[in-house]
């Protein structure tokens, strides 16, 4: 049997562009588009009327063309914690993503515009978000490392062996569960190898998803990857 579609609520101001997702969505036969509004006032209305699983949104709306989207995001996980969030942007802003990550970002996606035209990105993303995982544009994880790249050189020397086993599994997308069966350590241990890489990469202060990747990034840039 398959799989109920998603109920998702589409927030764009843009008539043409909400249409056209919406009707992308809908083609996929993965996701029900049950409302699309234009603001973000009218996106938590719809939220709490219709209790979708997945919102997708624009960042800047009306009225005051800021940051609406992510701000009906925050009060969407804060009073709807099970219902997951996509926030499309035109702009690889770090500040921007920053906003949308600073309470965690579980359940919360980040992607640029032009992922629109890409749908099984788009629909991947809304997946995610409503298993609580999240999703970040590529172009905006290097913008987020190219932040903390101002701030502190790379510390991979200051790695173990075994920390540089560990963060090469982190690149490759591996689970913590994964990295322990591959490792043969436990789970409790790998977590202990990834809180000291973040310790020594000097990245304990940012948000989980922001230090995870900027991790990585760290790895990919010295050229550590391997292969």
């Amino acid at each position: 049997m398959s799989e109920a579609p998603l109920r998702v609520v589409i927030a764009e101001d843009h008539y043409l562009v909400r249409e056209g997702t919406r009707r992308l969505l809908e083609e996929s036969g993965r996701v029900a588009v049950i409302a699309a509004v234009g603001s973000g006032d009218e996106l938590l209305e719809a939220v709490d009327r219709l209790a979708p699983d997945a919102v997708v949104t624009d960042i800047q709306m009306p009225p005051g063309h800021h940051m609406e989207g992510i701000e009906a995001a925050h009060r969407i996980r804060e009073t709807h914690p099970q219902i997951g969030v996509v926030v499309l942007s035109q702009y690889a802003d770090e500040g921007y993503a920053f906003a949308l990550l600073q309470h965690g970002a579980e359940g919360r996606a980040y992607l640029l515009k032009d992922r629109i035209g890409d749908l099984g990105e788009l629909v991947r993303a809304l997946t995610e978000v409503v298993a609580g995982r999240s999703v970040i544009d590529p172009r905006i994880v290097e913008a987020l490392v190219g932040r903390q790249s101002r701030v502190a050189e790379s510390r991979l020397a200051d790695l173990s062996e075994r920390e540089l086993d560990v963060l090469r599994a982190m690149a490759e997308g591996a689970s913590n569960s994964a990295i322990a069966a591959s490792l043969h350590l436990s789970e409790s241990a790998i977590e202990k190898h990834i809180s000291s890489i973040f310790a020594k990469l000097g990245l304990a202060a940012e948000p989980e998803v922001h230090r995870r990747v900027a991790a990585v990034m760290r790895l990919v840039r010295d050229g550590q990857t391997g292969g």
